[in-house]
């Protein structure tokens, strides 16, 4: 017999037995459902993570880290310069979120145009921060300042809720984001713009020759004039307020864009590196001259950034670049190691949801076993009468194959459709009642692509046949003799 032959008599087989048939069809259905929603939902927490840091910026980004200061007194403090220990890098654990590595050189000026030229690399940001008292608005507060590179190519700086990016590098303006509106006062982002805020610190002490002015008998012979002296003294140096950073994330987890920290206050590197240099702390100064003192930096070497944020031009070449940067000496940190775990712990939760939904399969195969024998028991007299007239025996078992593929191709369809229903329903619900009332967009929870709902109807269709085995079998096994004698 020909396939057709078989199809159409399988067919007909099946349309005799109409309500078995689809209890049994119903039963792939279910398998097939509960397999496809419950893996969909699995995948679709994957693809919304890995797309949540996609939007974050955080694949084209490596941090590097350098010696800092502090690095360089704890290895340089007691040891002299001809210890064989001198310049070893103390030991540490590995952290979670930081370097593969201790480094092993300094992050200063000299490293950054290192590492900048390697192919892959479209800019270097150093992270320099500044912890100052900030005046604007009538209000002053203490403010973490960061230094950003202009122009910057970086996401977190492409969309504002008022003005624009700084305009040069060596202009006195500044970026905000919307902390600084509520901290500082201010209603909306458009007030903000253009406004002046100033930077505090301490008025220099003066020499006593410098305090010292001419005067007769006790009176100055030159009158300075200022509006308010003990106000005046404060202010170090102005900014303009150029732009207001936009907050597009929202919901729980939120968080800034990018590997670089975030900060109220942003103005250029060179402005931040110019004002840690002018306004160093008391406790920065320490720290310097130890590291002088003890060799581990040199008279006129200057200070290295603790880290550096380095963006490449293809998430691609990410891999590439930092395994360059690690052999020039540095420690470095990216989001994709974390990706690889979550890629695993994926991975076994996606199994695991699968295994399940295999199981309701496996409970509906002893449902077309069942089928196919309780058909044997029917149509005894026929398949003896097959056999008669030269049927062989692979013929008589492609019949049954061909009815379980049949119940279970038909199954593992409708299973397919039934999911994506399922899923559809479930996004809505969701968002209907989680997420709106949060404020929070619509969220797609369930991923659906072609090779889950395809390989789940060949999955139904090959497990349908491995039920039709032992009933194929035991057909096939059939006397005709006595077949013929069934009533």
């Amino acid at each position: 017999m020909s396939f057709l032959d078989l199809l159409r008599l399988s067919l007909r087989n099946l349309r005799e037995a109409k309500l078995r048939a689809i209890l049994t069809t119903l039963g792939v259905l279910v398998g097939v459902a509960v397999i496809v929603t419950m893996v969909s939902f699995g995948l679709g927490l994957q693809r919304n993570t890995t797309s949540r840091f996609k939007e974050l910026d955080l694949f084209n980004e490596i941090t590097v880290y350098g010696k800092s200061l502090s690095n360089l007194v704890e290895e340089g403090v007691g040891k002299r310069p001809g210890d064989p220990d001198a310049g070893k890098p103390p030991d540490r654990k590995k952290d979670d979120e930081g370097p593969d590595k201790p480094p092993e050189r300094s992050l200063d000026d000299a490293a950054l145009a290192e590492i900048a030229a390697i192919p892959g690399v479209d800019s270097i940001e150093p992270n320099i921060y500044l912890n100052t008292y900030v005046r604007a608005n009538g209000k002053a507060k203490s403010v973490v300042i960061g230094g950003t590179l202009v122009p910057n190519a970086a996401s977190r700086f492409k969309n504002f809720d008022a003005g624009q990016m700084i305009s040069a590098p060596e202009a006195d303006e500044a970026i905000v984001d919307e902390r600084f509106l509520k901290n500082f006062g201010y209603a909306k982002a458009e007030d903000a713009v253009g406004q002046k805020i100033e930077f505090l610190a301490p008025p220099e002490k003066k020499s006593s020759e410098e305090e010292e002015q001419p005067n007769f008998f006790g009176i100055p012979l030159e009158d300075e004039e200022s509006n308010d002296p003990s106000t005046d003294a404060l202010v170090a140096r102005s900014f303009r307020v150029v732009g207001v950073l936009k907050n597009e994330l929202s919901g729980i987890g939120k968080r800034f864009r990018g590997t670089m920290p975030a900060y109220q206050i942003y103005i250029s590197v060179q402005a931040a590196r110019l004002w840690r240099e002018e306004h160093r702390d008391e406790m920065s100064e320490v720290a310097l001259q130890l590291a002088r003192e003890s060799g581990a930096l040199g008279k006129d070497e200057t200070i290295g950034y603790g880290t550096a944020v380095v963006r490449v031009n293809d998430p691609v070449a990410l891999t590439d670049v930092r395994n360059r940067i690690n052999a020039l000496g540095f420690g470095s940190f990216s989001i994709v190691d974390q990706l690889e775990q979550l890629r695993t712990v994926f991975l076994i939760m996606n199994s695991a949801l699968g295994l399940l939904g295999g199981i309701s399969l496996l409970v509906a195969s002893f449902g077309i076993a069942n089928t196919m024998i309780m058909s044997i028991l029917e149509r005894t007299r026929e398949i003896g009468i097959m056999k008669a007239i030269g049927a062989e025996d692979r013929e008589i078992k492609l019949i049954f194959f061909v009815e379980a593929g049949v119940i279970g191709l038909t199954g593992g369809v409708l299973g397919a459709l039934a999911a994506w229903g399922i899923d559809g329903v479930a996004n809505r619900l969701a968002y209907r009642f989680v997420l709106q009332p949060q404020g929070a967009s619509y969220i797609d929870f369930f991923a659906i692509p072609p090779y889950l709902w395809g390989g789940a109807i060949l999955f139904a269709v090959l497990v349908s046949i491995l039920a039709a085995l032992y009933p194929a079998a035991r057909a096939a096994r059939i006397d005709p003799v006595k077949a013929l004698r069934h009533d």
